[in-house]
């Protein structure tokens, strides 16, 4: 059998996307009854981190113990990985022990690297370039509270990040409009962007970007690496807070996600958090359950 990967959104068909996020509601209510069910038992995942992390690490490791398996947890500081071993050697040492492999780090090039030679299954668990698991959390998420986001229309407010793209590959996969306002100079990949224009527009202004939206999200302005960054990004994005009365120019019934870390009083407000509308706690849950139905797809399926 083929070995799948999970590197982007568009490595599974939308067809599976779809299967994948109402089998997470199903395994998420599986756990809630306390009922036991271990299809990876005595499986061993491999967590490769060169990116700090809560709940990415915390929802592998957990999920894996969830499904009867075990998780490694390997930093640079503790592997080869940090001294020189090419990605190539520690792709074949790595996936010829355990039987999947969870990957996050900063340049993208390193998951498709290892990917192409690994024997088990890869899963980006966020590159400087995509973070599809985040994804697979947010539609579950809209599905559960607002039923299928096919056809609907999403705003992303802020910089054109991993997030962003990878919720431009979200509109193509899941068949939604996505609406983007960000400043000049902080725009996501201008070729990404090229090749979804039936489904992407971006706007200067979040006031302009919200209309007819249902659903709201934005992330950091200085992701992990851009810290030396922040003074000149909070500059850069005065005026793309989300904050209740921004969300008042959506939908009635639009709801605010963020893929947390939040920095309340910067992207978004303290009282937008905490607003009714905000489903970010269970967008967080979820990605426990999202990525358990995702193993559950690359290795028992």
């Amino acid at each position: 059998m083929t070995t799948r990967h999970f590197l982007t959104l568009l490595d599974l068909s939308p067809e599976e996307l779809n299967t994948l996020i109402h089998r997470a509601v199903e395994l998420k209510q599986i756990r809630n009854n306390g009922d036991i069910y271990e299809p990876l038992k005595n499986q061993v995942m491999a967590m490769i981190f060169e990116k700090s992390s809560t709940r990415t690490r915390v929802s592998f490791e957990a999920g894996m113990a969830q499904f009867g398996g075990h998780a490694l947890f390997l930093s640079p500081r503790d592997t080869q990985l940090g001294r020189g071993e090419p990605i190539e050697d520690s792709a074949r040492v790595i996936s010829s022990m355990c039987d999947v492999v969870m990957i996050r780090t900063f340049d993208h090039n390193t998951v498709e690297t290892f990917a192409a030679n690994s024997k088990v299954p890869v899963i980006n668990a966020l590159t400087d370039d995509y973070h599809p698991c985040q994804l697979l959390a947010d539609m579950q998420t809209f599905l559960e509270h607002r039923g299928a986001i096919k056809g609907k229309t999403v705003t992303w407010i802020g910089d054109g990040n991993n997030m962003c793209h990878s919720y431009i590959n979200a509109a193509r996969q899941f068949d939604f409009k996505l609406q983007i306002a960000c400043p000049e100079g902080f725009a996501p990949n201008t070729e990404l962007v090229a090749a979804n224009s039936d489904r992407v527009t971006i706007y200067r202004t979040p006031e302009e970007a919200v209309k007819g939206s249902h659903l709201i999200v934005t992330d950091v302005w200085a992701s992990m690496g851009q810290e030396e960054e922040q003074k000149e990004r909070e500059q850069a994005f005065t005026g793309y807070q989300v904050t209740p009365e921004l969300m008042d120019q959506a939908e009635s019934d639009a709801i605010f996600m963020h893929c947390l870390p939040a920095h309340r009083g910067e992207e978004v407000s303290a009282e937008m958090m905490d607003d009714p509308r905000s489903v970010v706690f269970d967008e967080a849950e979820n990605r426990l359950h999202a990525q358990k139905a995702l193993l559950e797809f690359l290795m028992v399926s």
